[in-house]
């Protein structure tokens, strides 16, 4: 059989990379559009500059942690699971790790790591790497044929478009595939920030920002006071709100409108029994000082004076005049401090956004467009978004294979038919 025919991928992020060596893998010429010049630039920021490359743990589990159309992804990540994405960067000179949460982790740490594997496989598979923005997707006859570019017109048997979404732009991802794709008459989702921190109504967290909490459960409730997530974990305190894993995930069960307020256990470690006997203990050691000054062991200290001022008892009042009912506010405090929140922060603050193309016109199994023959999705640009866990960048490596093996497979189809 002679070689494959061309494909042509839009997007040098983690999708667009695993959609274009798979198809070079399968024989395929390919030609990858980057307009950064630089590939992974936003897989680099990943996981704090340590890439969170999967989760490890079975498909359906993956599913889960899919808020947006989990059912749409069910092929791709049976298809490609978690195990093979470890197996993968493992045979690539890559290792990695498990951490907490089932995470996984290159060895090393650094998301370079990452990046160097799926570049120099990119290599051996002699895909080739134009730095040039692509403008639209050329069609002949309802088929997409092309890509034109700021600079020229490329034409290939296959597109695939893997541009991202809106959530960090400096990094690219400035909603370009979603224009191209509205222009094939797609359906758009609005994009909104899903992985994305939160505003807060108040000004207390502007008092304690650059506060990172590690051990904590924080739960959010909705407008009626229900509780619509919970999470033990990190947090992190900034001048506009609350960050860190913990809240990026909580974000993704906001509904767009409704107050919300987050409840944070300062000690979930301490059942209420355990933590009023942790307070007497410190109270008697410090009950001659100030109120102020007497919970430095138990709280960091820029947590201190806004529980001191939530918790009613008068800064300057001695630990030994504390009465039975301050002390158990306080413990009430500490076991359920809320933030009021105002709204989600900026879409271009977002780790990953919900939103995009309206999976219900793409074929699961295929990710091939049903409006457009010959054009094919991955990543972000689809209207998926996980939870904070490696969940994301699996579903972009499992959108991406699925999009490069049917773009390759297709192509040999042909010829054997042709």
């Amino acid at each position: 059989m002679s070689m494959c025919n061309s494909v042509l991928v839009v997007g040098g992020g983690a999708a667009g990379m695993f959609a274009a060596g798979t198809a070079a893998g399968l024989g395929c010429r390919v030609t990858l559009l980057e307009k950064n010049g630089r590939l992974g630039k936003k897989l680099l920021i990943t996981g704090k500059g340590r890439c969170n490359v999967t989760n490890n743990c079975a498909p359906d589990e993956v599913l889960k942690n899919v808020p947006t159309n989990p059912r749409f992804l069910y092929s791709a990540v049976f298809g490609f699971p978690p195990e093979r994405t470890m197996r993968f960067f493992e045979a690539h000179g890559c290792p990695l790790k498990t951490e907490r949460g089932n995470r996984v982790f290159p060895v090393s740490d650094s998301a370079a790591s990452v990046l160097d594997a799926l570049r120099e496989w990119l290599r051996e598979q002699n895909v080739r790497v134009l730095p040039e923005c692509a403008l639209e997707i050329v069609t002949e006859d309802g088929r997409a044929v092309g890509v034109r570019t700021d600079r020229q017109t490329h034409f290939a048997d296959r597109v695939i478009l893997a541009a991202g979404g809106c959530s960090y732009p400096a990094t690219g991802s400035t909603g370009d595939g979603y224009q191209m794709a509205g222009q094939l008459g797609h359906t758009l989702i609005p994009p909104v920030g899903s992985l994305v921190p939160l505003v807060e109504r108040g000004h207390d967290c502007a008092q304690m920002q650059g506060l990172a909490l590690k051990n904590v459960t924080a739960r959010l409730l909705n407008g009626k006071g229900k509780q619509v997530f919970e999470e033990f974990g990190e947090l992190l305190f900034t001048h506009f709100g609350l960050s860190g894993p913990i809240i990026l995930s909580a974000s993704a069960h906001m509904k767009k409108d409704g107050p919300y307020t987050v409840s944070i256990d300062l000690k979930p470690a301490l059942d209420e029994k355990t933590l009023d006997e942790r307070l007497l203990r410190d109270f008697e050691k410090y009950q001659n000082r100030d109120f102020l000054n007497a919970l430095g062991d138990l709280l960091p200290s820029s947590l201190i004076p806004v529980v001191v001022r939530r918790s009613g008892i008068p800064k300057e009042q001695k630990v030994n005049a504390v009465t039975r009912e301050q002390r158990r506010a306080l413990l009430t405090l500490l076991k359920n401090f809320t933030v009021e929140i105002a709204c989600k922060a900026p879409v271009e603050e977002a780790i990953v956004t919900s939103g995009g193309v309206r999976v219900a016109e793409v074929d699961p199994k295929t990710m091939e467009s049903k409006k457009v023959k010959g054009l094919y999705f991955a990543g972000e640009i689809l209207d998926v978004d996980a939870y904070t866990g490696g969940f994301n960048l699996q579903i972009a490596w499992a959108t991406g294979y699925a999009a490069g093996c049917a773009a390759a497979k297709q192509d040999m189809e042909e010829e054997e038919n042709g």
